[in-house]
């Protein structure tokens, strides 16, 4: 029986080869002569955040930069930015890069128009109303916070990521251009492609999985299984690079209307005190995540393995089998092979353990899980 479910997709997203010559015109539909560009020094480097530039001020429009986003936003860059947001005078937000640069916009928004502190909206519902118009244009195919209600952010007095969920920081606009993709070396392109992955796959199997985002986790997978190999080695395959970018967006779509599961739940603590790149994180936590909740498999295991392999499940099907698919692709695209590979040591897995069960997403995780539950999961994410 499906029972009673709700969704919404608040985004208005354009998708297209070249779509971000559109920027101009959604910024003059919003009535904004005066806009903030933010993204990372990488894009600078590389002409990108020029290139933006430049339409935006032969649109006639006024932009000022924040160009300090970190791989993982603390609440100081969240702080920063708000108070060059509030300085310029702005009107609207546009966050140039990946999660990182859409995290802090968003954050930045609410801090630049509510005050307080950022730690005060924490959580769900603490968001007073909406931040100004946001236009996401995502670099990468991978965090989906271009179609999210929710933004990510590091507070180092903690080492702990805390999240702040609302309708009222989703991005207006969403610029979706593969070929803004291209430019990414194969590395990000591997554990940004990834962590898509893993959003479509942790939706497709939570607890609160529903029709709608199961049809969004199943096309994601589709789009992402059959050509994140082909991405990450020719990152000008022009093909590829649409369904890693629509892939990532339907992901998004999926785990924005349900939540995730316990690999995310544990990646967070791991970027949080290791500052381990989140995608990589992620990567390394699956295939032993997806061990853990192989007891809860209710054959949708053989499903995903379809996705990522390519291949028909056929009778003989065990969910080790996805479990050892998983691994192969990590392995296949460079992933390090554990935890202690990218610096994480043992003796901060109880608080890692205590942080990752204060995550919503382990309630909707498909198999209960313990504290004594995680700690064991780190320990063997940490040999691989």
């Amino acid at each position: 029986m499906i029972g009673d479910f709700s969704f919404t997709i608040p985004q208005n997203c354009v998708f297209g080869v070249g779509a971000l010559k559109k920027l101009p015109e959604l910024l003059n539909s919003s009535g904004v002569k005066n806009a903030m560009l933010i993204s990372d020094r990488v894009l600078e480097k590389i002409g990108l955040v020029e290139r933006v530039q430049k339409l935006i001020h032969e649109a006639g429009i006024s932009c000022c930069e924040f160009l300090d986003v970190p791989a993982n936003p603390t609440v100081d860059v969240v702080e920063s930015c708000a108070a060059k947001y509030k300085d310029s005078e702005a009107g609207a937000m546009i966050a140039l890069g990946g999660g990182s640069a859409m995290d802090t916009a968003k954050a930045a928004g609410v801090l630049a128009k509510y005050g307080g502190n950022i730690t005060d909206y924490e959580g769900t519902g603490k968001i007073p109303g909406y931040i100004d118009p946001l236009i996401a244009v995502p670099t990468t195919a991978g965090t989906g916070s271009e179609v999210t209600v929710a933004t990510v952010i590091t507070d180092t007095a903690r080492n702990y990521k805390f999240s702040i969920l609302g309708s009222e920081i989703s991005p207006k606009y969403s610029v979706l251009d593969p070929e803004l993709l291209m430019t990414a070396p194969a590395s990000i392109a591997a554990s940004c492609g990834i962590d898509a992955l893993v959003h479509a796959m942790e939706s497709y199997i939570n607890t609160a999985s529903n029709p709608f985002s199961q049809i969004m986790s199943e096309k994601a997978m589709e789009l992402i299984g059959g050509n994140i190999k082909k991405f990450v080695a020719r990152r000008d395959n022009v093909d590829a690079a649409c369904a890693m970018m629509l892939g990532s967006t339907f992901a998004g779509i999926a785990f924005a209307n349900n939540r995730l599961g316990n690999i995310h739940a544990l990646s967070h603590p791991v970027s949080g005190y290791f500052h381990v790149a989140h995608g990589v994180a992620n990567a390394i936590l699956m295939p032993v995540v997806f061990e853990f909740n192989a007891l809860a498999d209710n054959g949708r295991y053989s499903k995903i393995y379809e996705y990522v392999t390519n291949k028909a499940a056929g009778t003989d099907f065990t969910p080790d089998m996805l479990c050892e698919a998983l691994r192969k692709l990590n392995r296949d695209l460079g992933i390090p092979k554990n935890l202690a590979e990218v610096g994480v040591t043992e003796d901060k897995i109880p608080q890692m353990a205590e942080d990752a069960m204060k995550s919503g997403n382990i309630s909707v995780n498909p198999r209960l899980t313990s504290l004594n539950d995680v700690v064991n999961i780190y320990q063997r994410a940490l040999i691989g």
